[in-house]
């Protein structure tokens, strides 16, 4: 059926009807008496078996910033058909998020198979991810959108949540695309892969 089958499926079950909103949990952190549940590690190597896209999030230059801001994400989904909703979670330390917040709006940048070197130029901090790199402007936010990605959302932020030491960041879509080459990349158990299986 496919993420988008399923989610017409979802809005023609529930239809008008009203959904009970499920009460607000205790937000708070973790003090440095309690132990985590599983090791950081283990954490990170289970999780590596669930395959993800890439993307590069961007937003506009801001008043006196000085350039466009971009990161890699690899935690990126769809999230509401109706109204048309996508998320990505970006740590609370980026140095990049905060002027894609000033921005309130963004740009998803999803990569195809072969531009591992764009993700990794995005991936560092500190250095001009854009310099030599192809874009023009997303439509309606203007933020960058990059030569030749698989696909483009063009986002408003809609909401932001927090989630442990990332926030949740909720997009309304303003505009999308898909022009460029139909697989995707993909990141697995550490690598870059592709649905080949390269």
């Amino acid at each position: 059926m496919g993420h988008a089958g399923a989610a017409a499926a979802a809005v023609r079950y529930l239809g008008p009807r009203s959904v009970e909103a499920l009460p607000r949990p205790e937000l708070r952190c973790v003090r440095e008496d309690e132990r985590a549940p599983v090791d950081p590690g283990e954490f990170r190597r289970v999780l590596g078996a669930f395959a993800s896209g890439v993307t590069v999030i961007t937003a506009p230059a801001g008043d006196g910033s000085g350039g466009p801001a971009g990161f890699a994400c690899q935690s990126f989904s769809s999230l509401s058909l109706e109204p048309p909703l996508v998320c990505f979670m970006v740590g609370r330390s980026s140095t990049t998020w905060p002027q894609i917040a000033r921005a309130g709006v963004f740009c998803v940048n999803v990569l195809g198979a072969g531009q591992e070197e764009l993700c990794r130029r995005f991936a560092v901090s500190g250095a001009d991810k854009f310099a030599g790199v192809g874009y023009d402007t997303a439509p309606v936010s203007g933020a960058p959108r990059l030569a030749g990605v698989a696909a483009w959302i063009d986002c408003t932020v809609h909401a932001v949540h927090t989630g442990g030491d990332h926030l949740i960041v909720v997009g309304r879509v303003d505009a999308l695309g898909a022009e460029g080459p139909g697989d995707p990349l993909l990141f697995h158990r550490g690598r870059f892969a592709r649905l080949d299986g390269g």
